[in-house]
């Protein structure tokens, strides 16, 4: 038993650890990509650690900072080509879900029952309760022309 709680209480940890792994942070992109972090001014790298971007950053500085984005779109704005880079986020929502119906089968399932062939009783049930779901939401768009910021929105954290 005790070596069963133990096998348990490595995996849980191992699995912890692993999925700490795959959290995307400025400090793990710039520990993942040291010579994108060096090529940058000390004001962008500043604000890259941040979390931070601003007009005229590069997409390498931009990518550092707030990671790869969600979608990728480009077309042009008065002329000049343009590259908007999307990002999603996830708020959860709150909701309260009733669901009722009725059962089949009942005694019998699959065979001769007491009440003839397959059981046939349909057993009314109601189920649901509280849940939380996860609704996508545009969570920043930063816009380049050149390979640099020119606009940028965000939802406030």
């Amino acid at each position: 038993m005790k070596l069963h709680l133990f096998l348990r209480s490595c995996l849980g940890l191992t699995a912890a650890l692993l999925l700490s792994q795959c959290a995307s942070t400025p400090q793990t992109r710039i520990e993942r990509n040291p010579q994108l972090f060096a090529a940058l001014s000390t004001r962008d790298r500043q604000l890259v650690i941040s979390g931070v971007i601003r007009e005229g950053m590069t997409r390498d500085a931009v990518f550092l900072a707030w990671g790869r984005p969600d979608r990728v779109s480009v077309g042009t704005n008065r002329g000049k080509e343009v590259e908007a880079w999307t990002y999603l986020g996830e708020r959860p929502v709150r909701t309260f879900s009733i669901g009722m119906g009725f059962g089949y089968g009942g005694f019998g399932y699959g065979g001769w029952g007491p009440y003839g062939y397959g059981g046939g009783y349909g057993f009314p049930y109601m189920g649901g309760g509280p849940s939380v779901m996860y609704v996508p939401y545009t969570a920043g768009v930063v816009e380049f022309s050149r390979g640099r910021v020119t606009r940028w929105m965000a939802t406030p954290r």
